[in-house]
């Protein structure tokens, strides 16, 4: 995607962010006249809240499941949870991706990585008490068929595996322990039929009543091939990102989250990415309502 168009996307998402953050603050009711008891009315709201979120991002560096992708990325997403039952709830997900200057090295030398991409989901969450399970399917699509240089002879990494969509199903689980949320997940592709595994936790500590510091830690584990390159380790760890995150509270509704991760690339991603290890960090803009 041109820089130009990419900017139209991200202002346009900035302007829906921003109108639903000054609804949300210039919202309620008028303050009732002196003398005058005001009435009160019985709620009946089909759900509280719309159960909708709606965010913008940038990241230095496009990591997914430990593998890189491309540098400088834009993205807006949108959520939607519908409550079924007090225990389960189905959810909807949407997330655009693209990156605004991404060079590479390749054999006919330093040239434009050309990369874009539209995640599409629906899921089902129960709440079982002792943990929050899930089922998700996910459909990728990669419109540069995960990377495209502006070399015509070829692509330029994991590009070359020649995969232009995937379909996903993945079983996941989270609960809390203390302080600490735990999840994991297990996800299969059938588009390469290959499976990966995911395990995290992290620790929200409340600095005051707008500032939280959110220290974080996933890693991976791929089985058979899961987007390796021919030759090298086909099973195995993929990757380890501690991170770190800093969720500022604008208003009610509008959350904005700086953070920073360490990317350290294991046994089957030693030869996919550019970097063995290295930092990055980005910034998004979610509102909630």
């Amino acid at each position: 995607m041109k820089l130009k168009s990419m900017t139209s996307v991200i202002t346009k998402s900035a302007l829906v962010l921003a109108a639903c953050a000054s609804l949300n603050a210039f919202a309620g009711t008028s303050a009732p006249a002196k003398g005058v008891t005001p009435t009160v009315e019985e709620g009946g709201a089909l759900f509280d809240t719309l159960g909708a979120t709606l965010e913008v991002g940038y990241d230095t560096r496009y990591y997914f499941r430990g593998l890189w992708f491309a540098d400088n990325t834009t993205w807006a997403g949108a959520s939607l949870s519908v409550p079924l039952t007090e225990k389960l709830s189905l959810g909807f997900g949407a997330l655009y991706t693209s990156t605004v200057d991404t060079l590479v090295n390749t054999a006919a030398g330093e040239e434009t990585l050309d990369y874009s991409e539209l995640d599409l989901s629906a899921s089902l969450t129960y709440d079982a008490g002792f943990a929050k399970l899930g089922l998700v399917y996910t459909h990728y699509e990669f419109f540069d068929t995960f990377s495209g240089t502006t070399n015509p002879s070829g692509a330029f990494g994991a590009g070359e595996l020649g995969v232009g969509g995937v379909e996903e199903v993945g079983a996941t689980i989270a609960t809390s322990v203390g302080p600490v949320n735990l999840y994991g997940g297990f996800y299969y592709d059938f588009t390469i039929g290959a499976s990966y595994a995911e395990i995290g936790a992290d620790a929200p500590i409340a600095i005051n009543s707008w500032l939280s510091l959110v220290p974080a830690v996933k890693a991976g584990y791929g089985f058979t091939n899961y987007y390796t390159i021919p030759g090298g380790r086909q099973s195995g760890l993929t990757h380890v990102i501690p991170s770190l995150s800093a969720p500022i509270k604008l208003t009610k509704t509008a959350t904005l989250t700086p953070y920073v991760a360490y990317n350290i690339s294991l046994d089957t991603r030693h030869l996919n990415n550019t970097q063995d290890s290295e930092f990055f960090g980005g910034v998004k803009l979610g509102v909630s309502f």
